[in-house]
């Protein structure tokens, strides 16, 4: 608030008032309140010619002075008051942008407290998952946009559809040859399969028939992700491939950065940038425009231990979530634009899985090996915080796996126990066009959208 006690400012009448002022811009607007509009009048229409007599005594000069600058109670007296506005509640125009953004602050907060959940105590559901193998370097467990998951259990391929409980089995493969790896189409019309020794394989998921082979790799196939049409393999022999599957000649792309096998892989949502793990410990991301010439963006060495759990923020496509293995126990989120590490959280015990919440900002975490309990836990994350909301304790041996309903809302568990749990764990959604509307309302009472 501005300072008033200078005469040249404003009239003495005001120093006593006891009504606060602002003063919100850069210009005055007359304030006529205090004005005594008839003795203006009569001042301005029954002016006389300023006398030319030097000899005026001073006392008649300050009568004059009096008469023309006291009112008839004789307070001060001006043609024009220059005053702030009465002060209010309501805020002056140039601060609207941080009245909407304090209000819209306001409201977040108490949405938070209307929707706040709590962490389920056990599982929806259990399901057998007999001869799991109880391997790090697998990943064997994908669920489809069709609500269907694929699982290998020992050498057999099977799909257990959530819809109807269905359980079909696609193949069986040799026993010295399983399954390692498994990822559904973005169609789901196939189920690719990578082998342990080498193999990579499409299945119809209709006719579970062999579509067909695709060969390049000398070791165990590890990880698998698809990118629209093109299928990524990273193996053992570490290596990744990047493979057409509608070409005859599908090997478009062959790259070899990593210095031990790749165990992790996983396309941003946009399609644009790669990520992998190895068995050395390093994150590679890559862009998928120069993948051919085996040029990285980026190489993370912060972890300790294999790098197998990745996964990309689906609310900021620029940040990705890294799990470390059993000598390493730590999640690090990656600024994958600027190569930074914006954060590291030690989990005291082996990352094997992560998934994103994708309604609420919040990180799932599966966990093995520990030196310390808890141990074979899920553990839920406040991002970016990263919190911990709480765990999950009902596997009996480490989480090997896990996996997301297309809707987002339950998240599948494979632990080396044998078997799938499943976890009513990331609802319910939030009704974002109910909030937005909710929030437009709200500001409307504080202030006018005309400025």
């Amino acid at each position: 608030m501005w300072n008033l006690d200078c005469d040249w400012y404003s009239p003495k009448s005001l120093l006593s008032s006891p009504t606060q002022y602002d003063f919100p811009g850069d210009r005055f607007i007359p304030n006529r309140s205090l004005m005594d509009l008839d003795q203006a009048q009569s001042l301005l229409t029954n002016r006389t010619k300023k006398s030319q007599n030097c000899q005026l005594s001073e006392r008649y000069r300050k009568i004059i002075d009096e008469k023309l600058n006291l009112d008839s109670e004789g307070k001060a007296f001006r043609m024009l008051v220059f005053r702030g506005s009465p002060k209010s509640s309501r805020k002056s125009i140039r601060h609207i942008d941080e009245m909407r953004e304090e209000e819209a602050a306001a409201f977040q907060n108490s949405s938070n407290q209307h929707h706040r959940r709590q962490m389920p105590k056990r599982e929806a559901r259990i399901l057998d998952a007999a001869n799991i193998r109880n391997d790090f370097y697998t990943n064997i467990m994908d669920w489809g946009k069709n609500n269907i998951i694929a699982l290998a259990l020992g050498s057999e391929m099977y799909l257990w559809n959530s819809n109807n409980r269905n359980v079909s089995k696609v193949f069986e493969a040799d026993g010295e040859d399983p399954p390692t790896s498994v990822a559904w189409s973005e169609d789901t019309k196939f189920v690719a399969t990578g082998f342990m020794c080498s193999k990579l394989q499409l299945w119809d998921a209709e006719t579970f028939k062999l579509v067909r082979n695709l060969e390049g790799h000398g070791k165990r196939v590890a990880s698998i992700a698809w990118n629209g049409q093109i299928l990524t393999s990273g193996s053992h022999d570490k290596s990744i491939i990047n493979h057409d599957v509608r070409a005859k000649r599908h090997v478009i792309s062959q790259v070899k950065a990593h210095r031990a096998g790749v165990c992790g892989l996983k396309w941003s949502k946009r399609g644009n940038i790669l990520a992998s793990g190895g068995n050395e410990n390093h994150i590679y991301v890559w862009d998928s425009s120069k993948m051919s010439s085996s040029s990285f963006l980026h190489c993370f060495k912060d972890h300790h231990a294999a790098v197998k759990a990745l996964a990309w923020c689906p609310y900021d496509f620029g940040v990705l979530a890294s799990g470390g293995g059993t000598e390493d126990k730590c999640i690090k989120i990656w600024n994958v634009h600027k190569g930074t590490c914006i954060c590291s959280i030690d989990t005291n015990a082996q990352v094997c899985g992560l998934e994103w919440n994708r309604h609420h900002r919040e990180i799932l975490s599966g966990h093995g090996f520990s030196t310390s309990t808890p141990q074979n836990q899920l553990s839920l994350w406040k991002y970016p915080s990263m919190t911990k909301v709480g765990d999950l304790n009902r596997h009996t041996s480490r989480v090997l796996h896990l996996s997301q309903s297309p809707d987002g809302l339950t998240v599948v568990s494979a632990g080396a126990d044998e078997t799938l749990r499943f976890w009513d764990v990331f609802g319910p959604p939030v009704n974002n066009t109910s909030e937005i509307s909710n929030l437009d309302n709200l500001l409307s009472l504080k202030i006018s959208p005309i400025r």
